[in-house]
């Protein structure tokens, strides 16, 4: 029934979780404390801390930084672009996620290839096929592999190794790499977006031309403050005010640049503040955060988004400072995976690289949700029996074929299943029936555990597969019936790589 609720997508995949969890202990499947468990389990508080850390390294322009350096190294040339933007955002999602760095380089690939004379088509498809091949670089890539790790311990196995999963990442960003340079042209439409990101690099110049400003010479964006855009709104306390070019704001927090009416300057004496004037505002990001979300004014640009596009902006030295610790944490083993992912949000909101409700905004509290309610959905699945009849089921059909076979009709259930619902609940529910497989051939779980890591990354033939897969959609002004085309064979490479390669590597 859940797997019916996710393909509908009429039901928020939270609710569904939440509903799966509530279900299990009303139908009395589980008791409450196992019903509930995913909420505390190490792994959720894990992959919460990692979208701070995320948060971090994006608020203070380091993915701006890389973005820049990396793209403007490749100039007008189309195929050298396109290899930087699909490598780039491999490393970064190794480091981030895919939806955070498809997110924070979206917007930066739509300009550059505008300005290389590019339609953005050509490279939004492959800057979201290239982040899900990235995310099997390292443990951080994706949920999935910090899933795939708790349940080889819980399976009485190792943990996977924090790089260890770049031994079948790095030959599946080459793949991609080389399938896309080779038929892109071909299977990546031109197409013409309706909806663009906006283009903020430029925005100082932008303002300075709309309110006439002559002076300060400088930028009016740098690494200590901005400038913010605000309308008055209806019934806000602030009309009536005098105001004029110069004055503080009555916090003492912002300077008043400029002031206009209609697209006039509102100047004089007797110049009061009425409903629909705009208002050019100067001064620290921590103060314009702060009063930008009075209810008494209307923001224009959030200078949160403007912030974002000051390479290495403030703090950008802790945010990378921290990220090393982390990584070097994980992969050292020295502390468990969920403790060096807290650590290190609560070093990003100790050091103010993110304030307190950013570190809440910024957590994907619908992921958090669907791990954490469907985890209880796999101890079912493996304390009813569930698992070991599906198990049973399966090798029937496989035979005495071996496990590669086995192997091979586990990740094929989960690449169908992964281009309909979230590749993270299909993983989940694969899981149990991949370890009863395991343990009644008597072989290790290892290569099935990362063979399913690999499938559920091929979520390539529709939009709805995964939320990077939406996010290019607009700006690429893609068609439902536009991803398969690239998207089938790299399917086809990842589940050739899940069913021959990773064997040899974790072998049976």
């Amino acid at each position: 029934m859940s797997v019916v609720a996710f393909m509908s997508n009429r039901i928020p995949v939270g609710v569904i979780a939440l509903a799966v969890a509530v279900a299990l202990w009303a139908t009395g499947v589980l008791t409450l404390q196992q019903a509930l468990a995913g909420f505390g389990d190490p792994t959720v508080l894990f992959i919460a801390s990692l979208f701070v850390v995320s948060e971090g390294l994006d608020a203070t322009g380091v993915t701006t930084w890389a973005g820049q350096r990396v793209i403007g190294a490749a100039g007008k040339n189309p195929r050298k672009l396109l290899v930087l933007v699909m490598l780039l955002v491999a490393v970064l999602t190794a480091l981030i996620s895919v939806n955070g760095a498809v997110a924070a380089l979206l917007p930066v690939v739509v300009v550059v290839a505008v300005r290389a004379g590019l339609a953005p088509s050509r490279m939004l498809l492959p800057l979201a096929f290239a982040a899900h091949a990235g995310s099997m670089l390292a443990l951080t890539g994706t949920p999935v592999n910090i899933i795939v790790s708790e349940a080889a311990v819980d399976a009485g196995e190792r943990a996977f190794g924090f790089f260890e999963f770049g031994l079948a990442g790095v030959p599946l960003v080459i793949g991609t790499l080389l399938i896309t340079m080779a038929f892109g042209n071909k299977l990546v439409p031109e197409r013409t977006a309706s909806l663009m990101p906006r283009d903020l690099s430029d925005h100082a110049r932008v303002l300075r031309t709309q309110y006439e400003l002559t002076t300060p010479p400088a930028e009016l964006i740098d690494a200590s403050g901005g400038v913010a855009e605000v309308v008055i709104p209806p019934r806000s306390t602030l009309i009536g005010l005098k105001v004029f070019p110069g004055m503080c704001t009555p916090s003492g927090d912002l300077v008043i640049l400029a002031v206009q009416r209609k697209g006039e300057e509102l100047e004089g004496p007797d110049a009061t503040l009425a409903a629909g004037d705009t208002l050019l505002l100067e001064g620290s990001w921590a103060a314009l955060d702060e009063h930008t979300a009075d209810p008494d004014v209307l923001v224009v640009d959030s200078p949160d988004l403007l912030r974002r596009t000051v390479p290495l902006g403030p703090r950008a030295g802790w945010a990378i400072g921290i990220l090393a610790g982390m990584v070097v944490l994980l992969a050292t083993g020295l502390v468990p995976a969920a403790i060096a992912g807290i650590v290190a949000a609560l070093a990003m909101v100790i050091t103010r690289t993110v304030s307190v409700p950013q570190a809440y905004r910024s957590i994907s509290w619908t992921t958090v949700v669907l791990v954490a309610g469907m985890i209880p959905l796999s101890t079912a699945f493996m304390q009813t029996g569930a698992a070991d009849l599906i198990a049973d089921g399966l090798l029937s059909v496989v035979g005495d074929s071996g496990p590669q076979l086995a192997l091979f009709a586990l990740c094929l259930i989960t690449v169908v299943l992964g281009q309909l619902i979230s590749n993270t609940a299909t993983v989940l529910i694969v899981i149990p029936v991949a370890v009863s497989v395991a343990a009644t051939m008597g072989v290790s779980v290892l290569p099935f555990l990362m063979g399913l890591t690999v499938a559920g990354a091929a979520s390539f033939l529709t939009p709805i597969a995964t939320p990077a897969n939406m996010m290019v959609m607009g700006p690429g002004g893609y068609r439902f019936t536009d991803y398969w085309k690239l998207g089938l064979p790299l399917l086809l490479l990842f589940l050739a790589i899940a069913t021959f390669y990773v064997p040899l590597i974790w072998q049976f």
